[in-house]
């Protein structure tokens, strides 16, 4: 499959988060709700391709510090997933986004550390800058799809302390894992026209807290 940075690519993306038929986590078991971005820009390394921004997050914040996540944080009081998504762009990478930019959404994914995720697609377009909050962010990476589209990309391992599989994403030498590597995962699936269903991947131990 291509994946060119353009309107019918925009369009096609758009075409199947529609045709996908997406599960929400009900009450969430009292889990805090949460939203993360998968913001779709032209490539850097390949002008008219089109990747997603990967963070790695800064050194210094109070949980999930240096790891590897896809912009977004918890829902405030009130806030739809797709609000909070475009608020945590904008805070943390500086990019201020439209509802009109959102392609769809993905199956929430609850987590080990107590939120319920909701992926939001959205198409970044041209003109806009990436500008990092270094408070929140250390780098912003910017991953082509045929990255993840690979056979080798993704991996899923067993640990003792659970007996669900750990979903793990090979990019650029580095492992990613759940819950960035599920989300991932999953868009990959609904890129190919597939649904699959990432709410029982597991987590790596790390992560649970």
């Amino acid at each position: 499959m291509n994946y060119p940075f353009d309107d019918a690519f925009r369009h096609q993306v758009a075409s199947r988060c529609a045709a996908f038929s997406r599960l929400t986590a009900g009450d969430a078991r009292g889990l805090k709700r949460a939203a993360v971005a998968i913001a779709l820009v032209e490539a850097r390394d390949t002008p008219g391709a089109t990747a997603f921004l990967l963070t790695r997050r800064a050194a210094g914040l109070r949980t999930h510090r240096s790891q590897w996540a896809l912009p977004g944080g918890r829902c405030d009081e009130g806030e739809t997933a797709v609000d909070a998504a475009l608020r945590e762009l904008d805070e943390e990478i500086g990019l201020a986004l439209g509802a009109d930019q959102v392609l769809g959404l993905l199956d929430d994914y609850p987590t080990r550390s107590g939120y319920v995720i909701t992926p939001v697609v959205v198409w970044v377009g041209h003109g806009q800058t990436v500008r990092p909050n270094d408070q929140e962010v250390a780098a912003v990476h910017r991953i082509p799809l045929t990255e993840i589209a690979r056979p080798d990309a993704v991996d899923f391992v067993a640990i003792p302390e659970s007996d669900r599989p750990v979903v793990r994403i090979r990019i650029g030498g580095h492992l990613i894992h759940a819950p960035t590597a599920a989300v991932i995962f999953q868009f990959r699936e609904v890129l190919a026209g597939r649904e699959t269903r990432v709410a029982e991947l597991e987590q790596p131990v790390f992560a649970w807290r």
